[in-house]
């Protein structure tokens, strides 16, 4: 699999130049960070989770972890961690647990760390677990626009 279809119409719509990095299938964001010879800050993970208003796609840094009491405090609400299959029914394009960290072309809203505010080059999730977008760090801030940012890992 490229990368999932919406998301590359997204990427294509927001006129984003990108690349495509191809790797070994991993089962997580850390291990593909590794494999490809990215820095795990710089990889951006997307993680759903289920809050008072419904899904938020948290995106945080491949080398941290959510901080659920944070979420809670932003959202105004109790939040937990989306199941796989809820978080496959959000993204019916995308392999189980290749979660694409822009909400936006999902219709589901984000909620980005605040420490990708600084990143010259960001890396992401491509809808499998065997690809691996790269962008500008500033195309990335663009298309997060909307994104509420706040400190939410731990």
């Amino acid at each position: 699999m490229a990368i999932a279809l919406t998301l590359q119409s997204y990427l294509g719509d927001h006129h984003v130049t990108y690349d495509v990095m191809r790797h070994e299938r991993t089962g997580n964001s850390t291990h593909t960070a590794e494999v490809c010879h990215v820095p795990g800050d710089r990889l951006a993970k997307g993680v759903v989770v289920k809050s008072g208003t419904g899904y938020i796609l948290a995106v945080v840094p491949a080398t941290r972890r959510i901080a659920m009491d944070a979420i809670e405090a932003v959202t105004g609400s109790p939040a937990a961690l989306a199941s796989e299959e809820e978080a496959s029914m959000l993204f019916p394009d995308c392999d189980a647990g290749a979660v694409p960290v822009f909400g936006e072309a999902y219709g589901i809203p984000a909620l980005i760390e605040d420490t990708f505010d600084d990143s010259r080059d960001i890396y992401c999730e491509g809808g499998d677990h065997r690809c691996l977008v790269h962008m500008d760090g500033r195309d990335f801030r663009s298309l997060m626009a909307g994104a509420e940012r706040a400190h939410i890992v731990t």
